[in-house]
Order: structure tokens, then C-alpha cells, then sequence
């Protein structure tokens, strides 16, 4: 029984409201949004507010960093994290071009791989100007991988008696989003908690930078005009402010869930408007793409941290 336009309406409409509810994962939401576009149940109209989502849910999540906190672990974290964003980029983009991916599913696999998986998806999205196929591939992949490492990172740790310190460190650095970081330092103990997740906040910093040299990158292409990612300069300036003015926290912290709540709604409208033929256009390559790079990091970045034990 096919729906009419105005159920069609109202179902979406009950999803975008659920989309707020603590039970709905970015992953949850995806995947419903996926399904509601392969059973042919699409909205005329919604997907234009997709980029806005995303865009102003990347600025509002700024005001949940604590730019504090990351100014006084950067003595210890950012040269790790510098490294290991810059080699996960460089491998990304060479294995882009042995597998033959298509470049913006490439970058945008390789950004979430070398900084905060979702949320630097997100960010460098509307900067490729990335289609919604492009984006919905690249995060399916990290939400996968996200949900391995959260399972065998902290039975790997165990295995191999890391310390918490080492198993913070290497959880930062390779497991895609914070959310798995936190949960795969919370599992492992309190202190490893706490390392993974100052280390993560330093590594979500560069996407920032990352989103500014993708930019300049694009020059050429449009009129030779360089693309400035507006909401980039916003999502700084969320930093700054939640660091200038503490006495806001409690405010931040409502903006912060709202970026959250924001992302999702985003991840359903991103799954809502793809096709049988974008996932065919995205191909096997892509997936194997992610898992490579994953493995690649995941396995260096071990070696290196346990090298100075």
C-alpha cells in the first residue's frame, strides 16, 4: 500500500522528531533514513536543509570543546595526533588512487579515519560539495568500524596487558569517533577514559585545518574562486566564546546536545536521499577502502605507541 504525500509528510516529520530522542543513534537514524529512500518513501522537498544540518550542527558542537583542556594536554598529544592525521591522510589519498575511488568518497573516508569519523565527514562535506551518496557511503563505513573497535579494541588492550595510559593513547588515535573513544576507554578503565578522551579532543581540533587546505584545494573549480567554509570560521568561534565566557557552560552544554541531536537529523535526511543506483556508483572499493586505511592505522599507531614501552 503505497502512502500519499501527506502521511509521507507527517512520517518524516515523526522520524525528525525522534531524531532528538536519546535512543536515536546517528548510526539508528542513517539506517532509517536508507531504508525510507530504497522503499521509495521520499520527501519533495527536505533535502535541500540537509548541507544546513550539517553546517550549523558542526558550529553548535563547538561550544561542547573544552579548548582548556586541549591547551593542556597539547604539550603531550598534539605531535602524535599531528602525525598520525597527516600519515591517515596520505595513505588515504594514495589508497584512493590504487582502488580507484571516486576522490570525494576518498577524502571524505580518510578525513573521518584520521580525525573524529561522523563529525569530520560532516565538516568536509560541504566543503567537496560532496552528494549525498558520497557522504551516506563514507559514514556507513565508519559506523561499522566504529562498532568493531568499541568491541575488540579493549580485548586486544587486555591481551597484550597495555597500560591505561598506552590504551587511552592508541583508542584515540584509532578509533574513528568519540563517542566509541569514550566507550572503549570507559570499558578499559578510569584513567584510560580520561587520556582517550583529552587526546580525541585535541585530534578533533584539526578539522579546522583540515577543512581550510581542503578549500584551497578546490580552487580551480567553480569560476577558479577558492570555496571558504564559512561555517568553519563559526564553529571556531563557538570555541572561543565557550572559552572566553565559562560562566555560559550550562548554555553551552545545551548547545552542544543540540549539534548532537543535529547531527543525527542530518545522518537521516543524508540516508533519506540516496538510491539503489548511488550505492552501486559508490561500489565495493570504497568499503574496502575504509577498512584498509582503518587496519592500516589501527596497526601502526599500536606499533609506535608500544615501541616505547
Amino acid at each position: 500500500m503505497s502512502l500519499t504525500q501527506k502521511q509521507i509528510h507527517l512520517l518524516y516529520g515523526v522520524i525528525l522528531f525522534l531524531c532528538f530522542m536519546p535512543f536515536m543513534s546517528p548510526a539508528i537514524a542513517l539506517g532509517i533514513g536508507i531504508l525510507m529512500s530504497l522503499t521509495g518513501l521520499k520527501h519533495p522537498d527536505i533535502a535541500k536543509y540537509t548541507s544546513l544540518s550539517l553546517q550549523a550542527s558542526i558550529v553548535l558542537m563547538g561550544f561542547g570543546m573544552n579548548l582548556t583542556q586541549v591547551i593542556s594536554a597539547s604539550k603531550t598529544g598534539f605531535l602524535e595526533t599531528a602525525i598520525s592525521v597527516i600519515f591517515v591522510m596520505a595513505a588515504g589519498l594514495l589508497l584512493t588512487k590504487i582502488f580507484k575511488v571516486d576522490k570525494n568518497i576518498g577524502l571524505l573516508i580518510s578525513s573521518g579515519t584520521a580525525i573524529c569519523g561522523g563529525s569530520a565527514i560532516a565538516a568536509v562535506a560541504p566543503v567537496l560539495n560532496a552528494r549525498n551518496h558520497q557522504i551516506s557511503f563514507s559514514l556507513v563505513v565508519v559506523f561499522v568500524l566504529n562498532a568493531i573497535a568499541l568491541v575488540i579494541f579493549p580485548i586486544i588492550g587486555h591481551h597484550f596487558q597495555l597500560s591505561q595510559e598506552v590504551f587511552g593513547n592508541w583508542a584515540a588515535i584509532a578509533i574513528h569517533d568519540t563517542s566509541s573513544v569514550v566507550g572503549a576507554g570507559a570499558s578499559y578503565g578510569p584513567e584510560a577514559l580520561e587520556i582517550a578522551t583529552t587526546v580525541k579532543l585535541i585530534r578533533a581540533l584539526w578539522i579546522i585545518p583540515l577543512s581550510l587546505v581542503i578549500a584551497l584545494t578546490q580552487k580551480g573549480k567553480g569560476g577558479g574562486k577558492v570555496k571558504i567554509p564559512w561555517f568553519i570560521a563559526f564553529f571556531v568561534v563557538s570555541i572561543v566564546i565557550a572559552y572566553l565566557i565559562p560562566s555560559g557552560e550550562a548554555t553551552y552544554a545545551h548547545l552542544s546536545w543540540l549539534g548532537k541531536r543535529g547531527m543525527v537529523v542530518a545522518l537521516f535526511l543524508i540516508g533519506a536521499n540516496i538510491s539503489f543506483a548511488d550505492a552501486k556508483e559508490a561500489g565495493l572499493k570504497s568499503f574496502a577502502l575504509g577498512i584498509l586505511l582503518w587496519i592500516i592505522i589501527s596497526v601502526s599507531s599500536f606499533i609506535a605507541i608500544t615501541a616505547n614501552l
